[in-house]
């Protein structure tokens, strides 16, 4: 089928990508799904700092390629042996579906799926090769096998989770990263218990998502962490007990003086080697930093050896927020029903293909938290 898509042909272009451009929107053909696989209609499609890390060369990945990797929409089609959705069912996409059969994926870890990860890289779906192509008939790149910035996206069946029809599709976007990588951070990874010290540093959409499952984890103190004074404003009103300023010279020694001698968990969710110096700052004896952000893929970080053990503090990763996406995604959009996760308060406002650049401009300069692409509206 023929359908408009997102194409993303160059990195590193100039600011603002309103003028260089560097996505465009074409109509390419797209394949109908094989075996294990779905045809979605695309009903919302977050931009987020991962699609920005690619843009700007920070985490490159084949070109030419189709963004988004964040989305929802309604299964148009199914291919052989999907047995379990069917046309109308409404999903949200996980941006790392997992075979079932590696390691990782036996030992209850499939968001680290190890043939997933191999897909990925190539620009693939797992069952192997691409299923877009340009009108020269060139391959185009899936991103994380999903590729929402599109009318349509082929997906592997791994990538889609059923949820129920009555969810707005533009808000169930934002489940598929924002949501699980901040929440799941919190409750899967660190697994906070009543009463816990946190620091949140970074308040882009996955660090205020981090936030509010500190709050709904029952975190007895939340202490909100960014360099820009409007996040700060919404962390407050979302619930952080205290807001620091990262610009202040003496922040770390705010955040100590805050939490009465350090955090429990300090979660970097920026993706920015200073912030995950401030997270690490800011432990207590016994604490723990658990890293969410994704930093530029030649990023690197020194600890200091002797403290690691002495203070016996911590640096873990969290992929995904640690989810099991068909577990997670149903019961954070349960908590969100229930008051308890207000996410939609993160959705600053949607846009069109014509606006994509501008919103990458706008995502860039933090003046909006997550836009949602809703390629169908008229």
């Amino acid at each position: 089928m023929r359908m408009k898509a997102c194409v993303l042909r160059q990195i590193g272009a100039t600011r603002p990508y309103a003028e260089s451009e560097p996505i465009s929107v074409e109509e390419v053909e797209l394949d109908p799904p094989g075996v294990g696989e779905v045809l979605v209609k695309i009903g919302g499609g977050g931009l987020c700092h991962s699609d920005l890390s690619i843009i700007n060369g920070a985490r490159p990945r084949p070109l030419p390629l189709v963004l988004g990797h964040e989305g929802a929409g309604e299964i148009a089609e199914v291919g052989a042996g999907v047995r379990d959705l069917k046309p109308g069912d409404h999903v949200v996409f996980q941006f790392s579906a997992s075979c079932g059969r590696c390691p990782r994926c036996q030992e209850g870890r499939p968001q680290i799926c190890m043939n997933n990860t191999r897909a990925r890289a190539t620009g693939e779906l797992m069952g192997g090769g691409k299923r877009i192509r340009d009108l020269d008939g060139n391959e185009v790149s899936h991103h994380s096998g999903v590729s929402c910035f599109a009318e349509y996206a082929v997906a592997d069946r791994g990538s889609v989770v059923k949820i129920d029809n009555d969810l707005p599709l533009d808000e169930a976007a934002i489940f598929g990263c924002a949501v699980m990588t901040g929440v799941g951070a919190v409750i899967n990874t660190a697994r906070i218990r009543a009463g816990d010290k946190v620091a949140v540093i970074g308040l882009g959409g996955v660090g205020l998502n981090g936030l509010l499952g500190a709050i709904m984890g029952g975190a007895g103190l939340v202490i909100a962490v960014d360099i820009n004074p409007d996040r700060l404003g919404l962390a407050r009103q979302l619930g952080a007990h205290h807001t620091v300023d990262a610009r202040d010279k003496d922040h770390v020694q705010q955040i100590l003086d805050l939490s009465g001698g350090g955090v429990d968990f300090a979660f970097e969710l920026a993706g920015a080697i200073p912030a995950l110096d401030t997270a690490y700052k800011s432990l207590a004896r016994g604490g723990e930093v658990i890293l969410a952000g994704l930093a530029p893929s030649t990023a690197t970080f020194a600890l200091p050896a002797g403290a690691l053990v002495t203070d016996e503090k911590a640096v873990r990763g969290s992929y995904m927020g640690s989810c099991v996406p068909v577990r997670d995604i149903p019961r954070f959009i349960e908590a969100y029903r229930a008051g308890r996760l207000p996410v939609d308060r993160l959705i600053s406002r949607t846009v069109g293909f014509d606006e994509v650049n501008a919103g990458f401009d706008r995502l860039d300069d933090a003046q909006a938290i997550r836009q949602i692409l809703t390629p169908h509206a008229t």
